[in-house]
């Protein structure tokens, strides 16, 4: 499988980690969060995992507060804990 925007393929042969990782900045906030094929059972349900993610992160990212273009500490709060719950 190939990356795709804000979403990077991790499989390496010697390491215990094979999986997602979910990385996207917003105004000088990154947040990122990994799914690993492990804990969802295969590559195909981690990234459908994080794509669904990524799409619900965006939405808090585009419609929540901003202050002088950056988005608000709420905001910013509540994206965390919807990556946090995942």
């Amino acid at each position: 499988m190939k990356s795709k925007k804000n979403l990077t393929r991790f499989t390496y042969e010697n390491a215990a980690f094979e999986g997602w990782r979910l990385c996207i900045s917003r105004g000088g906030n990154t947040f990122t969060k990994y799914f690993p094929d492990k804990k969802f059972g295969s590559a195909k349900k981690s990234l459908d995992s994080a794509e669904v993610a990524l799409v619900q992160i965006k939405l808090i990212l585009e419609n929540g507060t901003k202050v002088k273009g950056k988005p608000s500490p709420a905001t910013v709060k509540k994206a965390e804990k919807l990556l946090a719950k995942l």
